[in-house]
């Protein structure tokens, strides 16, 4: 029987997602579900490792229901980088929580190590800065209860999503990552593209403990029989989301740019050569397939979040649309702005002591203009890092590509076009990241020869272009920066 399919899997942290590609790209069957996250104490964010796996056996049981058995080529797989958890060699058996990217569990030893001045060779190691949201500090932190239990770390296991859902589908056979998420772990040596022993040493994580890196598209190892998924499909892709986005929106060349809008946002870009950013960005790999592709990624740590944050402050029964709905109501936000500093500044301030702060507010502001200031929030936090990039990646970034489910909201896209001054491309698809694992799965088994077959096939975006004025832009984005200033000192002062 002809293989026509391709099956990817998107392992996020608000949700689960599968999809079902066909040989024209197209999607040609999905399911979904939604994860729940725990918030042991302020600052701890983590989700249940058997749910995780449970909740991607649920949603490829729903999509491979819907093609014949046999048609599928292969599986590729995206997932929430940077989460990182343990589990038993032996049994498979979670020895933890999934300790999710957002978390800050690991703030206290994070600043440790800037006290001890590590900051440099960190970044010049890793192309990461110091922050509990990278994996290592959080692998240290699982080891040490692990052992605090009594457990001996010899038969421990530790890896970010995409390994823990490859074991499972191997039954426990293959412990491997890819190239994308090694890199995010902070545990990984960019130019030597390994496990780094003075970084293992440093966060005091075994070498044994970890998987084996692989590139992102090429046959990992091949399913077991579980449920409705045959033995014998080649996995053939794995990835980090954000990575993943900017492949399936296909920019595989330098000069392109995508922007994720989520929980929270990312901007990546590829780059002729490794670089190492002196503006507040991480230097990355993008993805590996026969050459290892660079990248240049800027993470905001509160964008759509804060959209559900201000709903629900207002008691809304459906936060993000009463925010949106709101946010129409009037023309601007009459002076107000809001930082979104919940857990301090992310790319490219990097600042931990910033708190969320509404400035310029009147006796005239009302919640539509509130609103209207946190919506646009998102597009600021992005012009900031987009400038960053463009500077770093020394090359002309003419428009930007969007993904993310804040990319429903015209307003936000019309407003950021405005104030990057250059067109905004979005993608009319849901599922990019899925489809950028799906893509490298087909090119790693030959379902497509090459990156210009998969470039050619057919995709629909809407386009939104600048309206605004050099001097109301101008305006606007010195007030932000203004704002951002504040927020900075706002704990000091």
């Amino acid at each position: 029987m002809p293989r026509d399919f391709l099956l990817a899997v998107d392992q996020g942290t608000s949700n689960t997602k599968a999809i079902v590609i066909d040989q024209e790209g197209r999607i040609v069957a999905k399911a979904s579900v939604p994860m729940e996250i725990a918030f042991p104490q302020p600052g701890w964010v983590e989700q249940d490792p058997l749910a995780i796996w449970k909740a991607v056996e649920t949603v490829v049981e729903s999509c491979l229901s819907r093609i014949s058995p046999g048609s599928l080529e292969a599986i590729g797989i995206s997932n929430q980088r940077e989460t990182i958890l343990a589990w038993d060699r032996a049994t498979g058996r979670p020895l933890g929580p999934a300790v999710i990217w957002q978390c800050r569990r690991t703030a206290e030893f994070c600043q440790h190590l800037r006290e001890e001045g590590r900051e440099p060779f960190l970044r010049e190691r890793t192309g990461l800065t110091i922050d509990p949201l990278f994996s290592a500090s959080k692998a240290r932190w699982l080891l040490k209860h692990i052992e605090a239990a009594g457990r001996e770390v010899d038969a421990v296991c530790l890896g970010t999503v995409d390994s823990w859902l490859l074991w499972n589908l191997t039954a426990g056979k293959i412990h491997a990552t890819d190239y994308s998420n090694a890199a995010r772990t902070q545990l990984f040596n960019l130019r030597t593209a390994k496990w780094d022993e003075e970084l293992l040493k440093l966060f005091e994580v075994p070498a044994f403990t970890l998987p084996e890196i692989m590139p992102s598209s090429g046959v990992f190892a091949e399913t077991a029989d579980i449920g409705i998924l045959r033995a014998g499909v080649p996995i053939a892709s794995m990835i980090g989301d954000s990575h993943a986005a900017l492949f399936g929106q296909r920019g595989f060349l330098p000069g392109s740019i995508k922007g994720t809008y989520g929980t929270g946002s990312s901007l990546m870009t590829p780059i002729h050569d490794l670089r190492i950013s002196n503006r507040g960005l991480s230097s990355t790999v993008a993805w590996a397939t026969d050459n290892v592709t660079y990248a240049l990624e800027g993470n905001i740590s509160v964008t759509g979040s804060a959209v559900q944050w201000f709903g629900q402050f207002l008691g809304a029964e459906n936060p993000a649309q009463r925010v949106s709905d709101l946010a129409k109501e009037v023309d601007d936000t009459d002076g107000v702005y809001l930082v979104p500093a919940f857990v301090g500044l992310g790319a490219p301030h990097w600042n931990e002591a910033a708190r969320g702060m509404i400035c310029g507010m009147t006796r005239g502001t009302t919640a539509a203009h509130v609103a209207r200031a946190v919506i646009e929030s998102i597009a600021y936090q992005v012009r900031d890092v987009f400038d960053a990039m463009q500077e770093d990646a020394r090359i002309s970034l003419s428009s930007l590509l969007a993904d993310g489910g804040a990319t429903r909201n015209e307003q936000l896209m019309q407003f950021q076009a405005d104030i990057l001054n250059c067109a905004v491309l979005r993608n009319s698809s849901a599922e990019v990241s899925p489809l950028g694992a799906g893509y490298l799965a087909g090119l790693g088994t030959g379902f497509w020869s090459s990156l210009e077959e998969i470039a050619a096939l057919p995709r629909q975006f809407e386009r939104f272009e600048p309206k605004m004025s050099e001097t109301r832009r101008a305006e606007l984005y010195g007030g932000w920066q203004m704002a951002v200033t504040r927020a900075k000192v706002s704990m000091d002062h």
